[in-house]
């Protein structure tokens, strides 16, 4: 695979091509999903509870996801490397381009941050000095005490004008991507034909750009009740390989995600 860039990504949506996104925390499994065709790999703070055994992401450190976003990078064959912002990493401007600073120096090629029409100050300052955001809304896991549990978001009016407003306000201020996490289907559709930019989703319908799941979910791994937007693709497949190129057909044929794994 030729070297992803967000160039190809644009493309891609300006196509109508979808295109597949998985974590990864080190580099065996970064030269597996970036081998069979992963355009994105995400550095998740999600290690923290896949990985580390917390029972939310807020744990996370910067140094943490440096460390993993290195390791991540040492096995990558050509995606492109996103690497999470973890809590209270990025509260102010001045803070963000620190911690992103970090990540970029670790290897990643964009940060992921989770908030809305608050962060456009920080998107644009990232954007103006050459950092590449991913701005994620919807269910942002890192607010999870304020949001009182891992809950569907936009289900109402106000809420889903809201985020289709913050989504096109963080594409003006320099957002290069845009993450929905558990949103209603018919709204992520909404965002995504509204925006230039990719949109990649989550619990979000068929209709986005793209499709991210966490490596060890889409494996069959996690230990406890999957969540709805969850697929385990080892049970048509005979090897991590097959699953992982599995994984990411159903995603360009947009067999996945079926009804069944968004929201209304």
């Amino acid at each position: 695979m030729s070297k992803i860039t967000l160039h190809t990504l644009s493309s891609m949506k300006k196509a109508g091509e979808k295109f597949a996104v998985l974590t990864a925390y080190d580099a065996c499994f970064s030269h597996l999903i970036s081998s069979a065709g992963t355009e994105v790999i995400l550095v998740g703070d999600s290690l923290g509870m896949v990985l580390q055994g917390n029972d939310s992401t807020l744990p996370v450190t910067v140094e943490e996801m440096a460390y993993h976003t290195q390791s991540v990078a040492r096995g990558n064959q050509g995606s492109l490397i996103m690497a999470d912002l973890p809590f209270m990493s990025y509260s102010t401007p001045e803070q963000a381009m620190d911690s992103s600073a970090a990540l970029m120096q670790a290897g990643a090629n964009m940060v992921k941050l989770e908030g809305g029409a608050w962060l456009s100050d920080t998107v644009s300052m990232l954007a103006e000095r050459g950092i590449p955001v991913c701005a994620h809304l919807g269910l942002t896991p890192q607010t999870v005490n304020k949001l009182g549990g891992y809950r569907v978001q936009g289900r109402d009016t106000e809420s889903a004008k809201q985020m289709l407003n913050d989504a096109v306000l963080l594409q003006d201020a320099g957002a290069s991507i845009i993450l929905l996490e558990c949103v209603p289907s018919l709204l992520a559709e909404e965002i995504t034909l509204a925006l230039d930019i990719p949109v990649i989703g989550i619990g979000a319908g068929s209709d986005t750009d793209a499709q991210v799941l966490v490596m060890h979910d889409m494996l069959g791994l996690t230990p406890g009740r999957s969540p709805k937007f969850v697929k385990n693709f080892m049970q048509n497949a005979d090897s991590i390989e097959a699953a992982i190129s599995l994984y990411i057909k159903e995603v360009k044929d947009g067999t996945f995600p079926a009804q069944e794994h968004g929201f209304e």
